[in-house]
């Protein structure tokens, strides 16, 4: 596994869009410090739901100990430069085969999923995953706290043509949805995303990075 670092995080991500040229990804660094902190491969056959433009699924198979990661969403914005291996699905059934992986990621995607398909999303993965899933998404205890997390979207997401709506969830929904899909919650980790005043008005317990195995 290579050190993760801003530097580390800057140069496997400036290959694919030149944004990090100019801005260095400190959110991104953060998030796959704690990925990487909970993870427990070395994982094969990796796989990324909800890629998006598919460049933190090149992080993770350039950065973390795996094998090959493919990467999948429901609408084709990956990166032309991209190593890994990408597919658009229905958003309904995964297009692969019982047991083809033996780890997955889902990362600040499952809050874009309304509540009502979780579950179907999550038996998908539990059918086509052997291993652990590593979740990184935020843990909403207010209305306040909802608040900030769609204005977090806003700047996040609107760069790069994402999704914005979005129902956030509990720490009981977290644990409701996990355990309703043969999963338990085992390691969770935050970290440093913000500082200052954006950390005030944005508190980094908003960013939650989660492993659940499965029962």
């Amino acid at each position: 596994m290579t050190d993760i670092t801003l530097d580390s995080v800057s140069a496997c991500l400036s290959r694919h869009t030149p944004l990090y040229r100019r801005r260095p990804p400190v959110y991104q660094t953060v998030m796959l410090a704690a990925l990487a902190s909970l993870w427990r491969g070395p994982h094969d056959r990796l796989l990324d739901i909800g890629g998006g433009t598919g460049v933190i699924a090149q992080a993770m198979q350039d950065l973390l100990p795996v094998g090959q990661v493919t990467s999948v969403d429901v609408v084709d914005r990956f990166f032309q430069t991209l190593t890994v291996e990408t597919c658009v699905y229905d958003g309904t059934r995964l297009p692969f085969a019982d047991a083809a992986f033996d780890g997955a990621t889902i990362n600040n995607v499952m809050h874009h999923i309304p509540p009502a398909l979780r579950p179907a999303v999550m038996a998908e993965v539990r059918r086509c995953v052997t291993g652990p899933v590593y979740i990184k998404d935020h843990v909403a205890r207010s209305w306040l706290d909802h608040r900030r997390l769609m204005a977090l979207d806003a700047i996040g997401n609107l760069p790069f043509s994402g999704q914005i709506t979005a129902w956030y969830l509990s720490e009981g929904d977290w644990q409701a949805l996990a355990a309703g899909a043969g999963y338990r919650i085992v390691a969770a980790e935050s970290g440093p995303y913000r500082s200052g005043a954006m950390a005030a008005v944005f508190p980094n317990r908003l960013e939650r990075a989660m492993r659940l195995e499965p029962r």
